[in-house]
């Protein structure tokens, strides 16, 4: 089966069912992407805060761009990039992509213009489609990307390098365009997240994006009834793999543009939301609005809501706990995954194994996993190795990138770079990047295991650990502490409750500062290193 073919049987089935509903809760359409001007927007096109689209409107817009790049000849395996934030649009650009034949290319809308041009150039994108939130970038670049011989914009005002993308796909047929796909066709360029330097481009075949479906519904149960609510940017494989569990039922989807507790809260309320997908900081986020009373649970109903899920980044089990003491009705699950295995799910919890958070838990639906020494040797349970997957949603390789793909891939086994271990029930720990391991007079740290212990602190909003330079035992742990909002903490505070940890494992420089994170919700370590592994600006960063 081929992705395209669920979207085909739900518009057939459930034509006129809401497929998707956009929520803008600041009500700023200045920027916003919109079909009015080709008369296509479905709902009350006089009310900005909700639009919402059918199955068929769906597939109709889909088969209306597959129908444009077919008709401007670009042919079967052309690579066609997508600049674009969260909107209603978003999905049917990425399905009419995929109909024409073409390799979806999404980007992430934090990119800058140097690393968009990085990026288009790296995957061979001759077709760009960008929203008005990056005319600035393009303008910057479009005359320096020669590779990109077509650019649609799809906003009001389309600048004069590039093409009216509403004008035009108004004018194409909504049938199904005659191109026949199979499991074996490339299907999608998808960029590493960037907390290891500059972005990889993973190719993926057709077969991983209908594996990620079936996975995805496998392990959260999915019917036509629930509604899933998605805030993660859909250009990453998160986002989009979680929404696939709704693709295979037909269900509807709510994309919320924006965190803040008291719209997530509103969007499960008003949407009748069952599913929810929330990154750590999140869930951190709702939590102490809760305890705070800035949000009052009355407010809201939430009855339907039976699942809760967190993926993207290691999860602290304090957090989890606390999650269930305030919704102790949710069920909750964990899911782990890369790009480079389509998104979440090769590794997940399971909504019955809630006694073992912490863990990332046992192989997904279709799944294998491993947990190898620095020769690729299984480990012993217990001891600490590199986590190795393999499954139907590996991708093929980095694209133009044969020797970083060798590094990565052996007998269809990927080797994820992320160190784990295994306790004696088969589940799976995360301990750290193998790329973040401290190494401190000998002795390894493992970051994640000091951020979980530090976040059990009632001050701590949030927390990183790297490794700082020292003279005498090579690196030492540094921990970033950002405190909760309305809260005053000293190191002093910090080193006290640090005693529970063994003393070699207590950070040894403490550092007040917010936590950077990337729109998936992961650390931005580098960045992080690169503030504060001088010394100089350590010391300044401390006096201050």
């Amino acid at each position: 089966m081929i992705i395209t073919e669920l979207l085909e049987k739900n518009s057939r089935l459930y034509g006129t069912k809401v497929a998707l509903v956009e929520i803008n809760p600041s009500e700023n359409r200045d920027m916003a992407v919109t079909w009015r001007e080709s008369s296509l927007v479905e709902g009350n096109a006089d009310a900005p805060y909700r639009r919402e689209m059918t199955w068929r409107g769906f597939e109709g817009r889909a088969n209306r761009f597959a129908n444009l790049l077919l008709s401007r000849g670009i042919k079967r395996g052309t690579k066609v990039g997508m600049l674009m934030m969260n909107c209603l649009e978003f999905l049917p650009v990425y399905f009419g992509i995929l109909k024409a034949g073409c390799i979806v290319v999404p980007m992430n809308y934090r990119y800058s213009s140097d690393e968009i041009k990085y990026c288009l150039e790296l995957a061979d994108v001759e077709v760009l489609v960008f929203g008005p939130e990056f005319k600035e970038r393009m303008d910057a670049i479009a005359d320096s990307i020669p590779n990109v011989k077509t650019l649609f914009f799809a906003g009001s005002g389309a600048p004069d390098y590039a093409e009216d993308f509403f004008r035009l796909v108004y004018f194409c047929s909504p049938a199904a365009p005659p191109v026949e796909l199979t499991e074996d066709d490339y299907a999608a360029i998808y960029f590493s997240s960037g907390t290891t330097g500059f972005p990889k481009a993973i190719l993926h075949k057709h077969r991983s994006l209908i594996s990620a479906a079936m996975v995805e519904q496998n392990h959260h149960k999915q019917t036509f009834d629930d509604v899933f609510l998605c805030i993660p940017p859909l250009y990453h494989t998160g986002a989009k793999m979680h929404w696939f569990g709704s693709l295979m039922t037909g269900g509807k989807a709510v994309l919320l543009r924006g965190v803040k507790p008291e719209w997530i809260l509103r969007a499960v309320t008003e949407e009748k939301c069952t599913i929810v997908w929330l990154l750590v900081p999140w869930a951190q986020d709702i939590l102490d609005a809760i305890d705070s009373g800035r949000i009052k649970l009355d407010d809201y109903l939430l009855d339907q809501w039976r699942l809760m899920h967190i993926g993207a980044q290691p999860v602290p089990s304090s957090l989890i706990q606390r999650w269930k003491k305030m919704f102790p009705h949710h069920d909750y699950d964990t899911n782990y995954g890369l790009s480079e295995s389509i998104g979440p799910g090769c590794v997940h919890l399971g909504i019955e194994n809630t006694h073992k958070v912490g863990a990332i838990g046992k192989a997904g639906y279709m799944w294998e996993t491993r947990i190898v020494d620095d020769k690729r040797n299984d480990v012993r349970p217990g001891d600490v190795g590199e986590l190795a997957v393999k499954g139907p949603g590996v991708m093929e390789c980095y694209y133009k990138n044969p020797k970083a793909t060798a590094e990565v891939l052996a007998d269809g086994w990927l080797f994820t770079g992320d160190m784990a271990k295994m306790d004696e029930d088969g589940f799976i720990y995360l301990v750290d990047r193998k790329k973040d391991v401290i190494i401190t007079g000998g002795e390894n740290l493992y970051p994640v295991e000091i951020e979980n212990f530090l976040r059990k602190h009632d001050k701590i909003k949030d927390v990183a650990v790297i490794g700082l330079p020292d003279s005498r035992l090579g690196e030492i742990a540094g921990a970033i502490i950002e405190i909760k909002d309305g809260m005053t903490c000293t190191e002093d505070e910090i080193n006290k409750f640090a005693e529970g940890m063994p003393r070699y494992k207590r950070p040894r420089k403490i550092i007040f500062a917010k936590v950077p994170r990337n729109p998936t919700g992961k650390i931005e370590k580098p960045l992080l290193r690169k503030r504060y592994c001088s010394e100089n600006l350590i010391a300044e960063e401390i006096n201050h």
